[in-house]
């Protein structure tokens, strides 16, 4: 499933569902597609979604110190599978778009 998050004041940005569906839920939102926050909201969804991800990327970064090595190629091989793209990182284009809709007080609507 892939789910569009959609305001007049930006362009639509379109995530896959499962990460869509946990950045809803940090939002405080209950992840149901499809859904709205009323523009009047918004900036109350948008504080409390940067609240979750600074508490998110704190426990991951507490969770992942990497072994030190001199070798460049550490964790890097042909082989090996791509590193997962953390969610905090998939909520860059997603806080744009809330940022532009409470800026000009305009709703949020996402659908599948």
């Amino acid at each position: 499933m892939l789910v569009t998050f959609k305001t007049s004041a930006y362009s639509d940005i379109t995530m896959f569902g499962e990460p869509a569906v946990a950045l809803l839920k940090l939002m405080g939102q209950s992840g149901n597609v499809p859904g709205a926050i009323l523009a009047a909201d918004v900036p109350k969804a948008l504080e409390t979604l940067h609240e979750a991800l600074a508490k998110l990327e704190a426990e991951e970064a507490g969770s992942s110190a990497p072994a030190s090595s001199n070798d460049p190629h550490d964790g890097f091989s042909d082989d090996e599978e791509e590193m997962p793209v953390a969610l905090h990182t998939r909520a860059g284009p997603l806080v744009e778009l809330l940022e532009a809709a409470a800026a000009v007080k305009e709703n949020v609507l996402w659908d599948s």
